[in-house]
């Protein structure tokens, strides 16, 4: 039996503790049965500085399928209710 995910684009998450909109992207993710990686900006500031390299943003979450930059948690949602968010993961 293969694995579903074998064929998913990577999942970035620049995420924080104690962020609401964080954990809701997370839990996003985990109803679509989709593996992440989060990077936490709070506990590395070298990782914050990254994410505002490839953003321009200072919020969080920032969120990134393969290539493609989301935003934060209401881009995600927006893709997710649109229909397109299960495209990206698929692409």
């Amino acid at each position: 039996m293969s694995n579903t995910n074998e064929s998913q684009a990577k999942i970035i998450i620049y995420s924080g503790r104690m962020c609401g909109y964080c954990a809701a992207a997370e839990r996003l993710f985990q109803s679509k049965n989709a593996e992440y990686e989060l990077i936490k900006v709070d506990e590395d500031p070298a990782q914050f500085e990254e994410m505002m390299q490839k953003t321009g943003r200072r919020t969080i979450p920032q969120i990134f399928i393969g290539d493609y930059h989301v935003g934060g948690f209401d881009d995600l949602a927006e893709l997710s209710h649109s229909g397109k968010l299960d495209e990206l993961l698929n692409s």
